[in-house]
């Protein structure tokens, strides 16, 4: 192998140890966002109106734009996410992430397409939890289970979008103020989501949330991942690696067990760079329950809260990465398994299964019925914050990982 791509290929295939990864995240954070270079003059934040919601709300399409042309555009409705747009190895640029073609269809289907997903991100299984010693029943909208927070959860909702000062790129601060009680919630629950998009090519996402009761939360962003570009087809033969030693098994019905295990010996190992579809069609029950991966992985954490390595992710074809840092204690990868054709997408294209996939930072599913796993209440005087950052590079441009 001479050719640097080629290097980098080889070198996406070899196994992180550990003092490795901590050394790639902490590399891979600073650089991401910590650079403190002014920002050129081309980085901008720019907005336009998209349509009115059937509850006769307005809603803007904003579009964020660094130095180098990368550009993510997203909506004041649930802070979906429509685009973001990266180049290729060949300097070629394609929407990356999956979406929808109207904003009825952003209202009304299901998926979270690209949205800010809560008040409470994944599931409570029987839609209920315990808190303080009284029972919240929520409203289920996953069977019997509740999902990525019910039926007319924050990404059915407009947001308060303002501009923001970033101190190398160009930022903006989604705000909503959710009453006690909305979806069976306990607390009136203010929070604020600031997407950044830096001039070294990442999109960092910060949640912040305050409460005036007692309650639960969990957030993340339901992007949908395909490299090769939205519409362009599978994403079985894309490599991913998931920095995780455990996940939480799940029932037939996708809520965990309690059980934490280890990946190795089954097909959530993703220590090493794989494909996707490599072990996609094994009889593992686990597979066979969710229909491909709708899986938590416990991520690999070095003592403290700071943001670590979760994940990266690499097409073949194109070159495009993503590497994926958080400060949550767990990542969802899910293969789009609910999705069979129904659905034209915004690439003018229908949606299948395997068409993407997501890396959703987060707590662990039904937390709130499960003390083994890390807390998600929220109590009043504290101040929730959640951090996760998307860093885009190309075989041909990214550092090799370290050994």
């Amino acid at each position: 192998m001479t050719d640097p791509a080629s290097a980098v290929r080889f070198r996406l295939h070899t196994k992180l140890p550990a003092n490795a990864r901590h050394a790639l995240a902490i590399a891979a954070a600073l650089a991401a966002v910590t650079t403190g270079r002014t920002a050129s003059a081309a980085a901008a934040l720019d907005h336009a109106p998209y349509g009115t919601t059937q509850r006769g709300q307005a809603v803007d399409i904003y579009t964020m734009t660094n130095d180098h042309g990368l550009r993510v555009r997203f909506l004041s409705l649930g802070g979906v996410i429509t685009e973001i747009g990266v180049p290729d190895r060949t300097g070629h640029f394609d929407n990356i992430v999956l979406g929808l073609k109207t904003l009825r269809e952003y209202e009304t289907l299901p998926g979270h397409f690209g949205s800010i997903t809560g008040r409470y991100a994944n599931r409570i299984s029987g839609a209920q939890f315990t808190l303080a010693g009284q029972i919240y029943h929520l409203i289920p909208n996953n069977g019997s289970n509740t999902i990525h927070g019910g039926p007319d959860a924050l990404d059915r909702r407009v947001w308060t979008v303002s501009p923001t000062q970033a101190p190398d790129g160009v930022a903006a601060t989604l705000s909503y103020v959710s009453q006690d009680g909305d979806q069976n919630f306990p607390g009136t629950l203010t929070t604020h989501v600031t997407y950044m998009l830096t001039n070294d090519d990442a999109l960092r996402i910060d949640y912040t949330a305050t409460t005036d009761k007692n309650t639960v939360i969990n957030f993340t962003n339901h992007s949908y991942f395909n490299l090769a570009g939205n519409g362009s087809g599978s994403v079985v033969d894309q490599l991913l690696l998931v920095n995780a030693d455990h996940y939480t098994p799940s029932g037939p019905d996708l809520i965990p067990t309690g059980e934490i295990s280890p990946v190795e010996g089954t097909p959530l190992d993703f220590r090493q760079m794989m494909p996707i579809g490599a072990r996609l069609h094994s009889a593992f029950q686990q597979l066979v329950n969710a229909r491909g991966y709708d899986h938590n992985f416990v991520l690999n954490r070095p003592e403290g809260d700071g943001i670590t390595f979760a994940a990266r992710a690499y097409d073949p074809r194109t070159g495009r990465i993503i590497d994926c840092l958080t400060n949550e204690p767990g990542v969802q990868v899910y293969t789009s398994n609910g999705m069979n054709g129904s659905v034209v997408g915004s690439s003018g294209t229908t949606y299948r299964q395997t068409e993407a996939f997501t890396l959703e930072t987060q707590h662990f599913p039904d937390s709130p019925n499960r003390p083994n796993f890390p807390t998600t209440e929220l109590n009043p005087g504290q101040n929730f914050h959640s951090t996760t950052v998307f860093r885009f590079a190309t075989d041909a441009s990214l550092p090799p990982l370290p050994r």
